[in-house]
């Protein structure tokens, strides 16, 4: 792929698409505090607002697949991107808490139908699945790093809705780029309906197809220990291991750099040597990285540690190239946005449960239990490529 082909002007005009999706979701949390001042309620209000606007993202996966099967992966691309930027202008203006908690909810929603999607119209375009996969999921670690400083910062000088409003700032721009840059694209299935696909049976096969299920399943444990990550890391910071505040936002904008700039190398990795393998080295990295996280002398340790973790959290360049590898082409719309929905809705359990353990057990031993699941992990890795290994040299029976 050359860099200034179509094909890199499809996979760049996408990649800022799923930027501007995720800096209107992460621009709230840096403000949560003065939200909860203006509408007088409580950080648990808050926070229920925030798990609806992500819950709903999960859900949206699945029919994400289904509408871009039936109008067009372009088409559905646009929606969620100018979705995204006319959702966060209405949360930057809401008047009331009720108002805001269902604006976050939509806010969640279009941005959801953006990234399964987007991952079908590269598997189409490009050639490189993997590379492309891994440099359009850098889209949302770039975010993780900018955005809650600069919300944080706009927040402070000019209050919290503009700081909201940047979500709107960052969309826009990013739909008219991909209006201009992304041709229109013939449908999968154009002439069927949305509704007649709703089978249960179909849905569950799919699903139960065994390298869908295991790729499936490792992706559950993947998205459970970044969501947890996400959530508590730097609290993890201040209250286990002593850090002052604007260090462990620094280094919690270091863990999102650090996927940034790994998920395109796994990517690229795993085209080569192979998926399970890329996942392989960049998990065992991260039972490191926990552990060390936990029990690391030192704040050079921990950083390094942190480090670790952000390269661990890169697992999913290599594992969904793996779903896109087992999947048909009029199944990789509905089929790979069923996927994502079905890991990302059992992964998002990660902030309640890494929270709920570590008010029962601390933080260390809440950490290290992200590191047994990564470990976990590890193990079923290497038992699949060693039984793949096995397959490959049994002899033939005549």
């Amino acid at each position: 792929m050359r860099l200034w082909s179509y094909q890199g002007a499809v996979l760049g005009a996408c990649t800022l698409a799923f930027f501007a999706t995720m800096a209107a979701r992460l621009a709230i949390s840096p403000v949560v505090p003065a939200i909860g001042d203006e509408f007088a309620v409580s950080n648990g209000a808050i926070g229920l607002a925030l798990t609806g606007m992500w819950g709903a993202y999960a859900a949206a996966q699945f029919p994400s697949g289904l509408l871009a099967d039936r109008y067009g992966e372009r088409t559905i691309i646009l929606v969620a991107v100018s979705g995204t930027a006319v959702t966060s202008g209405l949360l930057a203006v809401t008047p009331s808490y009720p108002i805001f908690l269902a604006g976050a909810v939509a806010l969640g929603g279009v941005a959801g139908l953006h990234f399964s999607v987007a991952t079908s119209l590269l598997t189409r375009t490009l050639p490189n699945t993997g590379s492309a996969i891994g440099l359009h999921t850098a889209g949302a670690p770039v975010a993780g790093v900018l955005i809650p400083l600069a919300a944080g910062s706009v927040g402070v000088w000019l209050g919290w809705r503009w700081a909201v409003a940047l979500g709107v700032v960052v969309a826009l721009p990013a739909a008219v780029l991909f209006a201009t840059v992304v041709r229109p694209i013939e449908p999968v299935r154009p002439e069927e309906s949305v509704w007649s696909r709703l089978q249960v049976r179909p849905l569950l096969e799919l699903l139960g197809r065994p390298p869908v299920a295991i790729t499936a399943g490792l992706s559950v444990c993947g998205a459970f220990v970044w969501q947890a990550t996400a959530s508590f890391l730097p609290a993890f910071l201040i209250e286990y291991h002593g850090v002052a505040k604007p260090l462990a936002g620094a280094l919690f904008s270091v863990y999102f750099g650090v996927q940034g700039v790994a998920q395109p190398v796994i990517g690229t990795l795993s085209d080569r040597i192979g998926r399970y393998p890329a996942a392989a080295l960049t998990v065992g990295v991260g039972v490191l990285g926990y552990s060390v996280l936990v029990v690391g002398p030192g704040l050079w340790m921990v950083a390094a540690a942190v480090v670790c973790a952000g390269l661990a959290m890169g697992w999913g360049a290599a594992l969904l190239p793996k779903f896109m590898d087992h999947l048909g082409d009029e199944e990789r719309g509905a089929g790979f946005g069923l996927i994502r929905t079905a890991y990302m809705v059992l992964g998002a359990s990660g902030s309640v449960v890494t929270g709920a353990a570590a008010d029962l057990l601390g933080w260390g031993p809440a950490f290290l239990g992200l590191a047994a699941l990564l470990g976990g992990m590890l193990g079923v890795l290497l038992y699949v490529m060693r039984r793949s290994r096995t397959d490959r040299r049994a002899p033939v029976s005549p």
